[in-house]
């Protein structure tokens, strides 16, 4: 580790990130954790000026970018991460514990210690090439945003993005960036095979509460923006008003839905906030930290959400919970994406315009073409 990073372990809070301390790896047999108390007194010492820890940007050199996805509950069947981490910081992050395979810390590692796939298009274009491959919709991305800030400078997304326009490959993308809109011009030429689907997460439209909680992601403004923006090209956009926190953003369900379809969403979703791992402790030091009169609250409405506990993987339940609360957040979506026209069934991405361009196999021979 860096003495940056190693820094990091103990200077407490930190500018501009979501996460302030660094827990340790489950995977190490050594663990170093930051006491709370310890982060409290370090910034004692500083006068309350944050420490500053830059974006470390590191080669990732995996053989393949399209992922098989095997969890029934998710609806789909392949990822593609151009990145691995997220410098958005969002201190709710389900994805945080996959940087643990890494051997980095689910915590500030995650939004500092970026693995950029630089090779992702080459990559892309091969696997799109495979006799095996016929087009199957891919989401872009499961374990990170793709429009991440490191984006506007190593345009990665861009250059895959052009690969898929090529084969016109179906894709959905999330994210809570803006700088989607960038790229209007290919996901308009998707759009015009029905082979592009975007959703824009807006966990609040409490500005001072974005800025906590998902420090480097665009504002609630921005995303609203950005979601009108892609309707008035023609794109389909959908919300997600995810993670819902009971006892923190819960309440701002009907308000982000109706913001949503005035911008020009057409449909929706939400997931209940999932903590798995080293995540639960990560989460709870934030909550204490930015919201202590109401940590206590927020905490006893999750584990009703959760049948006692503060996380259960069950597939099925961990993503909208068990239990009366569950329910009436699940009740209270419904009648609110009905209210606002969000109810309407997913479209459905066109694999049948998917083709081959000629040589894309490296053989010189025309592969699967659509018509034109």
């Amino acid at each position: 580790m860096s003495a940056e990073h190693a820094d990091a372990l103990i200077t407490g809070p930190v500018r501009g990130r979501g996460a302030g301390i660094n827990p340790g790896n489950r995977f190490e047999d050594v663990r170093l954790h930051v006491l709370g108390e310890h982060l409290d007194d370090e910034a004692r010492d500083r006068r309350g000026v944050a420490a500053n820890v830059r974006t470390e940007v590191l080669d990732d050199h995996s053989r393949t970018v399209i992922n098989k996805v095997d969890s029934p509950d998710l609806g789909m069947r392949w990822t593609f991460n151009p990145y691995r981490g997220c410098e958005h910081g969002c201190v709710y992050c389900y994805a945080r514990p996959t940087h643990e395979t890494l051997g980095f810390s689910c915590g500030l590692d995650f939004e500092t210690r970026i693995m950029a796939k630089r090779d992702a298009p080459a990559l892309l274009r091969k696997e799109l090439s495979a006799p095996r491959w016929a087009g199957e919709p891919i989401v872009m991305s499961g374990v990170t945003d793709p429009y991440q800030p490191l984006e506007a400078r190593l345009r990665l997304v861009r250059a895959c993005l052009e690969v898929f326009v090529e084969f016109r490959q179906p894709i959905a993308i999330i994210t809570k960036n803006r700088m989607i809109t960038r790229d209007l011009d290919l996901l308009r030429e998707l759009a015009v095979h029905g082979t592009i689907g975007c959703a824009v997460s807006i966990t609040t439209l409490d500005r001072t509460l974005a800025a906590k909680m998902e420090p480097r992601a665009s504002s609630p403004s921005d995303r609203l923006r950005a979601i009108e923006e892609l309707s008035s090209a023609g794109i389909p956009v959908s919300v997600m008003t995810a993670p819902i926190i009971p006892g923190l953003n819960d309440h701002e369900i009907p308000a982000i839905l109706k913001a949503a379809s005035e911008a020009g969403a057409s449909g929706a979703g939400y997931v209940l906030l999932r903590l798995p791992h080293q995540l639960k402790g990560l989460f709870l030091d934030w909550l204490h930290r930015h919201y202590p009169d109401r940590a206590g609250k927020v905490e006893g409405q999750l584990r009703e959400a959760r049948d006692g506990k503060l996380y259960d993987a069950t597939f099925g339940t961990r993503q909208r919970g068990v239990g009366a609360r569950a329910e009436q957040i699940g009740r209270t979506f419904d009648v609110f994406s009905r209210r606002y026209g969000l109810n309407d069934a997913r479209r459905s991405l066109n694999s049948d315009a998917f083709r081959k361009p000629v040589g894309a196999d490296g053989s010189g021979q025309m592969g699967l073409f659509a018509s034109d």
